[in-house]
């Protein structure tokens, strides 16, 4: 045999073995007939034992890795929303409304719902009271449909117990100044309501 098929033949049988002894490498491990998977004969190692030798073995909560772990951390639940409402009210001349204390997380506010079936559009004035004396006080144009809508106070934060804040809302004709009679009052812990 010439040198240059020496080499031909050396670098061929070098790619075999380069090829195969992964393949050889990664084979599970091999059992006798009629003996159940994962039990070898006597003085062979177990797989779990050889794979663990090479860092290969089976997860455990050991072996997680602590960015593995926290990847996803949990969402904090979102805070309830609790609603303090007093009763649905109605004028006789076809206001009707119902007013609202919420609380949310830190968050507290007054919201009136409402319906004008008067024919003329109003005003609302709606009011938060709070402890030591603190109010919000907002106005909201009604139109005159008889359609519900909804008027409500900016959010602001909680001082003390969300249970010391009330509401009331206030419905009266739209631009008639101070002589503008009261048609409508709904508050939020009350059963009483005003109509004329």
């Amino acid at each position: 045999m010439s040198p240059v098929n020496l080499r031909v033949v050396g670098l061929g049988t070098a790619v075999t073995v380069a090829v195969l002894l992964p393949l050889v490498a990664t084979a599970g491990p091999t059992r006798e007939p009629g003996r159940p998977a994962g039990v070898g004969a006597e003085g062979d190692a177990k797989a779990g034992d050889l794979l663990s030798g090479l860092g290969l073995g089976p997860r455990t909560p050991d072996s997680t890795t602590p960015a593995t772990a926290s990847a996803i951390p949990e969402a904090p639940a979102a805070p309830e929303r609790v609603s303090r409402c007093g009763p649905e009210l109605a004028s006789p001349e076809g206001a009707e409304a119902q007013t609202c204390v919420l609380s949310e997380g830190p968050d507290v506010w007054a919201r009136t719902y409402y319906r004008n079936a008067t024919g003329r559009q109003l005003d609302a004035f709606l009011t938060l009271m709070g402890p030591a004396g603190r109010t919000v006080r907002v106005g909201c144009p009604v139109p005159a449909q008889d359609e519900p809508g909804t008027c409500e106070t900016p959010r602001e934060r909680v001082r003390g117990m969300a249970t010391a804040y009330t509401a009331v809302a206030e419905f009266a004709g739209a631009g008639e100044g101070d002589s503008t009679p009261l048609l409508l009052r709904a508050g939020s812990n009350t059963a009483d309501g005003e109509g004329s």
